[in-house]
């Protein structure tokens, strides 16, 4: 199935693009959301109207997503959790922990941008990367100590 991008998706392609998806990505989650046209020859003369006021729009997201980036880049999370033998966590460290110090921090990140595959379950220093937009993807520090 042939579908036009409405705006950049990571590892497929950016604003304007032609990209062939297999049906059911592109039935279901693409087209649903509004990320994608149907690539029919109506829908490829309107993108081609579009597409400067698409890149436009889309330079405009990655210009707010660098300010953002240059602020997450400087915070510092702390989490202070009780610790079991070996230096292992009672618990552990979360995506949604991360997002709520950020929240409290005044930043409006979801759990789900927070690309973090595993909870933290050591004490130590981490470099959490933040996806903001698909070429903007800063790094928060968060520190994991003994309580």
């Amino acid at each position: 199935m042939e579908v036009i991008l409405r705006q950049a998706i990571e590892n497929l392609g950016h604003p304007g693009d032609v990209v062939t998806v297999k049906p059911g990505y592109g039935r279901n989650y693409l087209l649903p959301r509004g990320y994608a046209y149907e690539a029919t020859p109506g829908n490829l003369k309107r993108i081609g109207q579009e597409k400067s006021r698409l890149e436009a729009a889309e330079s405009e997201r990655r210009e707010a997503a660098e300010v953002l980036a240059k602020k997450l880049e400087e915070v510092q999370l702390t989490f202070s959790s009780r610790v079991g033998e070996e230096g292992k966590l009672f618990g552990s460290v979360t995506s949604a922990d991360i997002a709520t110090q950020l929240a409290a921090l005044g930043f409006s990140i979801e759990k789900r941008q927070i690309d973090l595959h595993d909870p933290i379950k050591t004490l130590g220093v981490f470099r959490v990367p933040v996806k903001l937009h698909a070429d903007v993807k800063p790094e928060v520090r968060v520190w994991v100590i003994k309580q």
